[in-house]
C-alpha cells in the first residue's frame, strides 16, 4: 500500500479564483496540525466536531435553518478556523453560513483561503461579498449580492427553514436577507448560551492555556523590582504568554502603587517604588483559543508588608475563597449573588463588577452580579457541569492608597468543582 504525504502548504492544484479545497483537506488520518504548538493530548479533531455538534443540536432545537457567523469567536467555536484574528474583530468582512444540515461555507478574504481549508469542518470556500465594502463607502451596493447568495444556500440547505440566525452585522445586510425572504434572528445571546458548557476537550484547552498565563505571571513575580516599569512587566508577561503558545493578551490590566486604586487602571510608564503593590488580572488568550483569566497582587520589595496591605488582602483572599465554597451544581445565579462575601461598607462603591463570569473562549456567560446590583445587571439560571467560571475580587477604599486584585477560574464538575488557576497566593500577606 502506497502512503501519500499532504504538505499543508501547498498551493499546488487549487483554484483562487472562485472555489478552492486544499488538498491536505483529504488526509485520510484526519489529524492535520495547524501549528506546532497544539498539544498532542488535545484530539483536535474531537474538539472540533464536539463543539460543532452542540451548535447544531441547538440550531436544530430552535429551528433554525442555518446561522451566518461574523464573530470571529464563533467563527472559531464552530469550525476551528482562525484567520487574521484581531483584524476580523473589527472587519465583518469574513463570514460562515452554517447549516443545520449540509455543507458548511466560508466567505474568505482574498488570497488566504488555504489558511482555512485544512479543517474537515469546512466544506467548501468563496470569496466574501462584503470585502473592503465598508472602506470604500459601498455598503449599499454588497448588501444584495451578500444577501442573494445566502438566502440561496439557506434555500438549498435550510431542511425547508428560512429562520437565519446573525450574531453580527450591519443592518444593511440583515434587512436585504428579509426582503429575501429570510426570517433573520440575532443569535448572539443563544450561541453563547450553547458555549457556556464545555466539552471535555474544551477543559483540556483551558487546562493547557492556564499552565501558559501561570508561566507568564511568574515571568513577571520574578521581574519585580524598584525602578523597573508596568510596561516593562507587562512586555514581560505578553512575551511570555506567546512564547507558552498563547495568542493575545485582551486587556492592559497591570499597575503598581496607587494606580492599583482603583481598578482598571492600564499599563504605564509608571516605575516601581519599594514597598509598593502590584496587580494584574491575565485575560489571555491562550492555547486553541481559549481564556485564561486569573488575578494576583503582588509586592516590591525590600521589607514585609504593611498592614493596611495584608488587611486588603486578607479580605480579597477571603472573598475569592467564600465565593468558591458557596458554588454547588444545580445552584440558581441569584443563590450565589445573595450568598456570596458581603463587601464591607467602605468597599462597597469600587467593589469588582461581578461576582463571577463565565470564561470560555474569552470572558463569557454566566454574568453572575452582586445582589445589590442583580436588578441591573444580572439574569435567571444555573450552574451546571461544565461551565467554567472565574471568581473576582477588588478590596479598595475609595481615595485609599492602594488596592488589591484576586481572582482564580474553576470547572463546575458533577460534584462541586475543581480549582483552574493553581498559581499560589503570597505568604507573607496571609502569614
Amino acid at each position: 500500500m502506497s502512503i501519500v504525504v499532504f504538505d499543508p502548504d501547498s498551493t499546488e492544484d487549487v483554484d483562487f479564483k472562485d472555489r478552492m479545497r486544499h488538498p491536505a483537506a483529504a488526509d485520510p488520518a484526519g489529524g492535520m496540525w495547524l501549528s506546532d504548538t497544539e498539544p498532542s493530548f488535545i484530539d483536535a479533531d474531537a474538539l472540533r466536531k464536539g463543539r460543532l455538534a452542540k451548535l447544531r443540536g441547538w440550531m436544530r432545537e430552535a429551528g433554525y435553518g442555518g446561522v451566518v457567523l461574523f464573530d470571529p469567536y464563533n467563527q472559531r467555536y464552530a469550525t476551528g478556523s482562525r484567520n487574521m484574528f484581531g483584524y476580523f474583530l473589527r472587519n465583518s468582512t469574513r463570514y460562515f453560513f452554517v447549516p443545520t444540515e449540509g455543507p458548511i461555507v466560508l466567505f474568505e478574504y482574498p488570497q488566504s483561503y488555504h489558511v482555512s481549508m485544512v479543517l474537515d469542518t469546512i466544506d467548501e470556500a468563496r470569496p466574501s461579498k462584503l470585502v473592503w465594502s465598508s472602506v470604500s463607502g459601498r455598503d449599499d451596493e454588497t448588501a444584495g449580492p451578500f444577501a442573494d447568495e445566502i438566502a440561496e444556500l439557506l434555500k438549498q440547505h435550510g431542511g425547508g427553514s428560512m429562520k437565519l440566525g446573525l450574531d453580527r452585522c450591519s443592518h444593511l445586510q440583515a434587512l436585504a436577507l428579509e426582503k429575501r425572504g429570510c426570517e433573520v434572528r440575532d443569535c448572539q445571546g443563544e450561541i453563547l448560551a450553547v458555549r457556556a458548557v464545555k466539552t471535555p476537550e474544551e477543559v483540556k484547552c483551558l487546562q493547557v492555556s492556564m499552565a501558559g498565563a501561570e508561566a507568564a505571571v511568574y515571568a513577571v513575580r520574578e521581574a519585580i523590582k524598584p525602578g523597573v516599569s508596568e510596561n516593562d512587566l507587562f512586555a514581560i508577561m505578553y512575551g511570555e504568554v506567546i512564547r507558552q503558545g498563547g495568542e493575545f493578551i485582551e486587556t492592559r490590566l497591570l499597575t503598581s502603587g496607587q494606580r492599583t486604586n482603583p481598578w482598571f487602571n492600564e499599563a504605564s510608564g509608571r516605575k516601581i517604588r519599594p514597598g509598593e503593590l502590584l496587580a494584574l488580572d491575565t485575560d489571555t488568550i491562550g492555547c486553541y483559543g481559549y481564556y485564561s483569566d486569573f488575578s494576583r497582587t503582588f509586592r516590591c520589595g525590600p521589607g514585609k508588608p504593611t498592614p493596611y496591605q495584608k488587611s486588603l488582602y486578607r479580605m480579597a483572599h477571603d472573598q475569592v475563597q467564600h465565593n468558591i465554597s458557596i458554588v454547588k451544581p444545580g445552584m440558581a445565579f441569584r443563590e450565589i449573588a445573595e450568598k456570596a462575601w458581603k463587601i464591607p461598607d467602605r468597599f462597597v462603591d469600587q467593589r469588582y463588577t461581578s461576582v463571577m463570569h463565565g470564561v470560555g473562549m474569552h470572558g463569557e456567560t454566566p454574568f453572575i452580579a452582586h445582589a445589590m446590583d442583580y436588578e441591573t445587571y444580572g439574569r435567571d439560571g444555573h450552574i451546571v457541569p461544565g461551565m467554567v467560571v472565574s471568581v473576582e475580587s477588588y478590596i479598595g477604599e475609595k481615595g485609599g492608597r492602594e488596592g488589591v486584585k484576586l481572582e482564580d477560574e474553576i470547572l463546575i464538575t458533577d460534584t462541586g468543582t475543581e480549582l483552574l488557576s493553581r498559581f499560589p497566593y503570597e505568604d507573607e500577606f496571609l502569614a
